[in-house]
């Protein structure tokens, strides 16, 4: 393998993790979108790494996500439905502790636009 390929695979491999890592991070915040993360981490580690793609792809977790875009470029109805919901709360209770009226003109059409744009297929 020459020195330039080395290089680039270890930037992969890099950017793979921090991809990765954003998206665990997105599992448990609403703000960073997992599946786009998880597949971006997937893109890095089929050009880089057999072994971490393979182990990304067959995790128990990270395999559902990645497994429904690439079989049928959406998510499982029931996880966007739960991450719609965890969205929606936190603007809830957002707007419950921290009142900020020029938000909400912005905030609830993001909220609908994002319901109606996520596709979803049922598993």
């Amino acid at each position: 393998m020459s020195l330039k390929r080395k290089i680039k695979s270890c930037l992969l491999i890099a950017a793979g993790t921090l991809s990765l890592g954003l998206g665990v991070i997105g599992i448990f915040l609403p703000v960073l979108p997992t599946p786009p993360l998880l597949l971006l981490a997937a893109f890095c580690y089929i050009r880089s790494s057999e072994k971490l793609y393979s182990w990304l792809i067959n995790h128990r977790v990270f395999g559902t996500y990645v497994n429904s875009y690439l079989t049928y470029g959406a998510i499982i109805r029931s996880t966007r439905t739960g991450a719609l919901i965890l969205l929606w709360s936190m603007l809830i209770l957002t707007f419950d502790f921290h009142f900020c009226p020029g938000l909400v003109p912005k905030a609830v059409p993001a909220c609908c636009g994002s319901w109606c744009h996520c596709p979803s297929f049922q598993a």
